[in-house]
């Protein structure tokens, strides 16, 4: 028996110490509950001791060349809807670049990201008209006063792109983004004058609409969604959100390069 216990001891049972990650793991599983624990487990991993996955995973263990493009340019995530649906936001975005073309001045309404300025415009106070009377009676009001209805706006842009898709598929058999250039031209000018017959809303009332809010995208400062990278100031040599022109003021004409609120940041 004594060369045993000696074999024993020469080669004594390794006891594996709970590692941190473990321990967190457990006790929100006992602190939390099934929720709380399910949680933690999943952000931290199931297995703390596979440091090879650790290490894969790791941006900063292998960095390719993919991975330091993409830190040095950041997704711009002000890009994403919130009001419009997928369908909706192609519709509107072939529509605003009609209005707003790309042609040898500068790019147009869809690489300015101008459907996304409209799409954040139409969730907030803009969309549902909150800083406006929109309560009984409602007259026709005249040419000059604008819409007098009870819709809110985001109502209207809703109603009007099912029945630009449904003028389109009336007169062309395809629905508003399948079609080709000079057809979407013939359906937005049906809008604009009143050809499309509709009970809920005002076909030119809304090309009107859609035609304020291409021109605001385009030339809004980015943090609205729109004039990515300031290229549509580029194209007017327009210098944005300048917080002062004392040093070029007694000048003459200088060219100042675009500046945007991000830029007044004192960290960004």
């Amino acid at each position: 028996m004594a060369p045993t216990d000696e074999k024993k001891s020469a080669n004594p049972p390794q006891v594996r110490e709970p590692s941190r990650r473990k321990f967190l793991v457990n006790a929100g599983k006992v602190i939390g509950g099934v929720v709380v624990g399910g949680a933690i487990g999943g952000l931290v991993g199931c297995n703390p001791n596979n440091n090879d996955n650790a290490n894969k995973a790791s941006p900063s263990a292998s960095p390719s060349a993919g991975g330091a493009q993409a830190a040095a340019e950041p997704k711009n995530y002000n890009r994403a809807l919130m009001f419009f649906t997928q369908e909706q936001f192609r519709t509107v975005n072939a529509a605003v670049e009609r209005i707003f073309p790309e042609d040898e001045s500068g790019p147009g309404a869809q690489a300015l990201g101008v459907a996304y300025f409209i799409d954040h415009q139409l969730a907030g106070e803009w969309g549902f008209n909150g800083r406006e009377y929109m309560s009984p009676p409602f007259y026709h009001g005249e040419t000059v006063q604008g819409y007098q209805g009870r819709l809110k706006r985001r109502e209207i842009f809703t109603i009007a792109i099912q029945e630009m898709n449904n003028y389109s598929q009336a007169q062309f058999k395809k629905n508003f983004v399948d079609l080709a250039a000079d057809q979407q031209d013939k359906v937005l000018e049906a809008f604009e004058k009143d050809q499309v017959q509709l009970t809920t809303i005002s076909p030119s009332g809304f090309f009107k609409m859609l035609r304020a809010s291409t021109l605001e995208g385009a030339y809004s400062d980015p943090l609205y969604g729109g004039n990515l990278n300031m290229a549509g100031w580029k194209m007017r040599d327009y210098p944005g959100n300048q917080m002062s022109y004392t040093d070029v003021i007694d000048k003459d004409f200088t060219a100042i390069a675009p500046s945007s609120l991000q830029d007044h940041m004192a960290a960004h």
